[in-house]
C-alpha cells in the first residue's frame, strides 16, 4: 500500500510539474512570436480547409487547380492559388497558420493542439443562418462561435481558468464574414421585400455585435475586423453587366455595412472593459487595385485567372477549367476570389498600414496595447 501511494504522489508531481511547464511557456512566448495564438472566424477568404470536412458541402476547393501556389504544390481546401489572409496574418505574428477546427474535432489530445489558434471558417458562411446551415454546406457564424467556446472549455480544463484568461487575452481573434450575406440580399427578391438596404446591413452589424459579445464573454480582446470589399466588382457579377462593368447597387449595399459596422464597433468599445480591435477598409483598398492595378503590380483587375467563358466567370475554378500562367498578374483568382498576391496586401496593409486604411489602429499596433 505504501508503494503504491508513492507511485500516486509520484504522479500527481510529475502532472504538476508538467502544467507548471506548460503555463510557463505560454506565458513567455519567444521574441518571434507577438502573440500566443491566432482564432480565425468567417468565410472563404480564410477558410483552410474546414469545408473539406463537410461531406456534403458543394463549397469546397479540395480539388484543382486550387492550391496550385501553396507551398505544397497542392489544394487544401483554400479557396486559392496559394495562401490566404489566415495564413499570412499567422506568418506575420510568428505562428504557424491556426489548423481548422473539424480537423481536429474528434482528436483525443485536442486541447494541446488548441494552444497557438484555431480556425473555424467556413466557405459561404455568413453572419446570418442561411440555407447552407440547414443542407449543412457551411458553417455559420452561430455555429462558429459555439465551436470556440468548446475550445475554451478545452483550453480552461488544461490550464486552468486564470491561465486561459491571459493566454487569449493577448491572442488575436480575426472575424472576416458579411460578403456572403450581401450576395444572399443581392440575389433574394424575398429579402429585398422585407428589408431595405439600410435595415439588412443594420441587422447584420446587430447580429454580428451579439456573437462578438458571446466571443468577449469567453475570453476575446482583440479583433482584427475588416470591412467588405466593393464586391460588385467580382468576376462572377461583372458578367452579369453587358459592359463588365461593376455593379455599383451590389457594392454600394458592401460600403453601406462597412459604415454600420465602424459605428457598431465604436459602441462596442465603450460597452466592453479592455476590448480592442482594428478596422481595415478593405473596399477602399481593394477598390484602388482594382482601379489602378499596374501601380500594385497586376496587368489584370477584371478577369479571373482560373475558369472558363466570359472573363473567365461563366465556369468557375474546376478541374476542367484553364488558369493564368502567371497568377501574380491577376487580382482574381476565381469568379469571387482574390489571388494570394492580393491577401498579402490585404495583410501587409492591414499590419502596418496607415490609419488611413486601418483604425482606430493597425494590427501590429492591436498586438503591443
Amino acid at each position: 500500500m505504501a508503494m503504491a501511494s508513492a507511485s500516486s504522489n509520484s504522479n500527481i508531481i510529475f502532472f504538476f510539474w508538467v502544467l507548471q511547464a506548460l503555463t510557463s511557456l505560454l506565458l513567455s512566448f519567444s521574441d518571434a512570436q507577438m502573440v500566443p495564438a491566432v482564432f480565425v472566424l468567417g468565410d472563404s477568404l480564410v477558410d483552410v480547409g474546414n469545408n473539406n470536412h463537410l461531406p456534403l458541402s458543394i463549397a469546397k476547393a479540395d480539388f484543382p487547380h486550387n492550391g496550385v501556389d501553396f507551398p505544397t504544390k497542392k489544394p487544401t481546401g483554400r479557396f486559392s492559388n496559394g495562401k490566404n489572409a489566415a495564413d499570412f496574418l499567422a506568418e506575420k505574428v510568428g505562428l504557424p497558420t491556426s489548423p481548422p477546427y473539424l480537423s481536429l474535432k474528434s482528436n483525443k489530445n485536442k486541447a494541446s493542439l488548441f494552444l497557438t489558434g484555431v480556425n473555424f471558417a467556413s466557405g459561404r458562411a455568413g453572419i446570418f443562418n442561411g440555407s447552407d446551415q440547414a443542407l449543412h454546406q457551411s458553417i455559420p457564424l452561430t455555429e462558429q462561435v459555439k465551436y470556440y467556446t468548446t475550445v475554451h472549455q478545452a483550453l480552461a480544463q488544461q490550464l486552468g481558468s486564470s491561465s486561459v484568461q491571459q493566454l487569449l487575452a493577448r491572442s488575436l481573434f480575426a472575424i472576416v464574414i458579411g460578403s456572403n450575406d450581401i450576395f444572399d440580399y443581392s440575389g433574394k427578391s424575398e429579402l429585398q421585400k422585407k428589408y431595405t438596404p439600410q435595415q439588412y446591413v443594420n441587422l447584420m452589424a446587430t447580429t454580428l455585435k451579439l456573437q462578438l459579445k458571446i466571443l468577449y464573454d469567453y475570453g476575446a480582446r482583440k479583433f482584427v475586423l475588416p470591412g467588405l470589399g466593393p464586391i460588385g466588382c467580382a468576376p462572377s457579377v461583372r458578367i452579369k453587366s453587358r459592359t463588365e462593368e461593376c455593379n455599383e447597387e451590389t457594392s454600394s449595399w458592401a460600403s453601406m455595412y462597412n459604415e454600420v459596422l465602424k459605428s457598431m464597433l465604436a459602441a462596442l468599445k465603450g460597452e466592453l472593459k479592455g476590448i480592442r480591435y482594428s478596422y481595415f477598409d478593405t473596399y477602399n483598398v481593394m477598390l484602388n487595385i482594382i482601379n489602378d492595378p499596374t501601380t500594385y503590380g497586376f496587368a489584370e483587375s477584371k478577369a479571373a485567372c482560373c475558369g472558363l467563358g466570359k472573363l473567365k466567370a461563366e465556369v468557375p475554378c474546376v478541374p476542367i477549367s484553364t488558369y493564368c500562367p502567371n497568377r501574380s498578374d491577376h487580382v482574381f483568382w476565381d469568379i469571387v476570389h482574390p489571388t494570394q498576391a492580393v491577401a498579402q496586401i490585404f495583410v501587409d496593409t492591414l499590419f502596418d498600414g496607415p490609419s488611413q486604411h486601418t483604425f482606430p489602429m493597425n494590427v501590429r499596433q492591436l498586438v503591443s496595447v
